[in-house]
């Protein structure tokens, strides 16, 4: 909860978003993998199966292999919590501090009817993603009313980014 709205606002966070899979996306995702393993050793040439031979896509099927392995550990495991932090001089996620002078935005997003509640931070640096962090049980107007005194705030960001957008239907 928040403590002394002057100085920090803290909240935990689960360190990531886990979705909640039905047995058919489990086989869906199974078929895919198998797709891709398949095409990674054979061709279809004149409506006939051709096995590749050494000109097989190993780099590929290895690719292939270990992200389903580990997204299969992964979903055996819960999140763990991570303690977020603003502060005067910059942002605690966990252990990792960020001081503002290495973020160019931020944007506050809040649609209930969306069940979208996250803070956004842009880094000045474009080969570092963006951080999404959800708000949960935190108040976003006093979120962004503290943020404000630090940063810029990006006005024109409404929705969710795409690339969060297909991460949740696609439920990865």
């Amino acid at each position: 909860m928040p403590q002394d709205l002057n100085k920090y606002l803290k909240w935990p966070v689960p360190e990531y978003r886990r979705p909640e899979r039905s047995r058919n996306w489990y086989i869906a995702a199974g078929i895919f993998v198998v797709i891709c393993l398949f095409t990674s050793f054979f061709s279809l040439e004149n409506w006939r199966i051709v096995f590749l031979g050494l000109s097989s896509n190993f780099l590929f099927a290895l690719i292939i292999i270990i992200a389903s392995i580990i997204m299969i550990i992964n979903d055996g495991r819960k999140p763990l919590m991570v303690n977020i932090e603003l502060g005067p001089e910059g942002i605690k996620i966990g252990q990792k501090f960020y001081d503002y002078d290495e973020f160019k935005n931020f944007a506050v997003l809040y649609k209930p009817q969306q069940s979208l509640k996250n803070l956004y931070l842009e880094f000045k640096n474009n080969l570092r993603q963006r951080l999404s962090i959800p708000l949960r049980h935190m108040d976003a107007l006093m979120i962004r009313n503290f943020l404000v005194r630090y940063l810029d705030e990006d006005l024109e960001r409404t929705e969710m980014p795409l690339s969060e957008q297909l991460t949740k239907i696609l439920k990865l």
